[in-house]
């Protein structure tokens, strides 16, 4: 007999956090590792109708990260496991990625294909999970700097493999 999904530990409005403390889930902090979860099924999503296999590659990567982007929010009193090196790498993708497309001449809207479409909506996601994370700072509790960079990068990342995915498509 296996463990069950269930619990009931929550069942009177509160979770546990990954060092073991009970908040609300209506914390601010668990909005914003929510919006994280909600982020990473945007961007299977998105992996799934890829057709250029580096963007399924990086996406893949991106989404084993954030395990670790929700863990470091759901940690109190913890090293960041996302840091700079990890910032750097999205900066180096964007770059990477950005040379073989063409200067962006109007606005882009979403929807060319689907996987496009899901990574717009993965870019709109990212951003809100940053104003939720910048809303739990805002409040005093402690952010790591690197997980507020870390979702400033990813947004720009989505915003740029979309559009690998409109205009190279498979390669």
């Amino acid at each position: 007999m296996g463990s069950s999904v269930y619990t009931k530990t929550g069942d009177q409005g509160t979770t546990g956090l990954y060092t073991g403390e009970r908040v609300k889930k209506s914390s601010l902090r668990v909005e914003a590792y929510g919006t994280i979860d909600e982020l990473q099924a945007f961007l299977g999503l998105a992996r799934a109708y890829a057709k250029n296999v580096r963007v399924q590659a990086e996406l893949l990567d991106i989404e084993r990260s954030l395990w670790t982007l929700m863990a470091d929010i759901a940690s109190l009193n913890q090293a960041p496991q996302i840091t700079d090196q990890q910032v750097k790498h999205l900066e180096k993708v964007i770059d990477r990625f950005d040379a073989k497309l063409e200067p962006i001449a109007e606005f882009i809207l979403p929807g060319e294909n689907k996987s496009s479409a899901y990574l717009h909506v993965a870019r709109t996601v990212t951003r809100r999970a940053e104003r939720d994370l910048w809303r739990v700072l805002d409040e005093g509790e402690s952010v790591h700097d690197s997980n507020l960079r870390y979702l400033n990068r990813l947004s720009d990342l989505c915003f740029i493999l979309s559009r690998v995915e409109e205009e190279i498509g498979e390669e």
